[in-house]
């Protein structure tokens, strides 16, 4: 596979110009067009970036804001836009009405506004334990000489313990820098993940494969995806989620120009290629399985190219109906649905200082 090292995933996704658009929460009741008012509610806002979403073992709910970059050090980077480091970097929790900043301090770095940040991408427990995927946005080889101490910990995987202990739990990007399973340019930027029980699963945006970590710290390849020369752009996966049926569902953003209808989900077994599940979605960076199979899939923008739309909320029930549940959102980049049916998304997902949290009740 031939890869552009400009189509670099999130250097691509959050450092293009952020979409100025107010947010109106729309939800449609049937697949026609026509939208009805939302009783969506508003729990969190004043995020920094944020980006995976995930309920606690305390019933919270839980959001990896990637951080506004900070002043301690900038560089260049590969598209000529200045990038500043910071410990800005957090993790917050929405739990009986209250919102709090409860793990602070972890690497960032972003354009000097603060938007577009790059640093904790996705959070998910098993059990009581934590984790966080760190993201980079660049070879990994560059790390430290980049932005210094604290830079080291980009492309890692994180896990802090309930009294806020950090340790790492394997080097995502470190093993794109060795194996790079695809081939190509070396780019990574570890996204979208995934606890269980035995291992935890990472896709790697930049290395376009899905990745599986085992509690030694051990990385090992579970699926690369379709693209350049095979095929019209790159995969560059964002989400991944178990399906009803137990396999690997995974969703990718496409490349550039980030076309409408260019992205797919893909149902992945191990040790099987990848098989397109359902298509023709525009830049997904994230996925979700509701109780009756349903498939939820954010939007980050809906076309035509370069993210000019705005992105949306889109459901598909399992004999493949969509519907449009929430429309005209400003870069989303998350989405959990509860057991019950409650559906969270992130939205200003680019936006320092702006992002936020809703809540659609079923």
């Amino acid at each position: 596979m031939n890869r552009n090292p400009e189509e670099d995933l999130m250097t691509r996704l959050i450092t293009s110009m952020a979409l100025l658009v107010g947010v109106t929460c729309l939800v449609a009741l049937t697949t026609t067009t026509q939208l009805v008012a939302a009783t969506n509610t508003l729990i969190m806002s004043g995020l920094n970036n944020p980006r995976g979403l995930a309920l606690g073992p305390d019933g919270g709910i839980y959001v990896a804001e990637a951080g506004a970059g900070g002043a301690s050090r900038c560089v260049i980077n590969a598209q000529n836009e200045s990038r500043c480091f910071g410990r800005t970097g957090a993790i917050s929790r929405f739990l009986n009405g209250v919102q709090q900043r409860i793990v602070t301090g972890l690497p960032s770095h972003a354009l000097p506004s603060g938007d577009a940040g790059t640093g904790p991408h996705d959070i998910a427990f098993q059990g009581s334990g934590m984790f966080v995927v760190m993201g980079l946005g660049f070879n990994p080889s560059e790390r430290s000489s980049s932005y210094g101490p604290g830079g080291e910990l980009f492309g890692k995987l994180l896990q802090i313990s309930a009294t806020g202990q950090m340790t790492e739990a394997g080097d995502v990007s470190a093993y794109e820098r060795d194996v790079n399973p695809a081939g190509g340019p070396v780019d990574s930027n570890p996204f979208g993940l995934l606890a269980l029980p035995t291992l935890r699963l990472v896709t790697d945006a930049g290395a376009n494969a899905l990745l599986s970590v085992v509690p030694s710290g051990l990385v090992n390849t579970i699926a690369v995806f379709p693209s350049r020369p095979t095929r019209t752009t790159d995969a560059v996966p964002t989400a991944v989620a178990v399906g009803p049926d137990g396999a690997y569902y995974v969703g990718e953003l496409s490349g550039v120009p980030f076309a409408t209808g260019a992205a797919n989900v893909y149902r992945v077994v191990p040790g099987q290629a990848p098989q397109v599940f359902r298509s023709g979605f525009t830049t997904v960076t994230d996925i979700d399985f509701g109780p009756d199979g349903s498939l939820y899939v954010i939007e980050h923008s809906t076309g035509p190219a370069f993210f000019a739309l705005p992105g949306d909320l889109v459901m598909i029930t399992p004999g493949g109906q969509r519907t449009v549940l929430v429309s005209n959102l400003n870069r989303p980049t998350s989405v959990l649905v509860a057991s019950d049916g409650t559906v969270y998304y992130t939205n200003r997902g680019i936006t320092a200082g702006a992002g936020e949290v809703w809540k659609l009740t079923p």
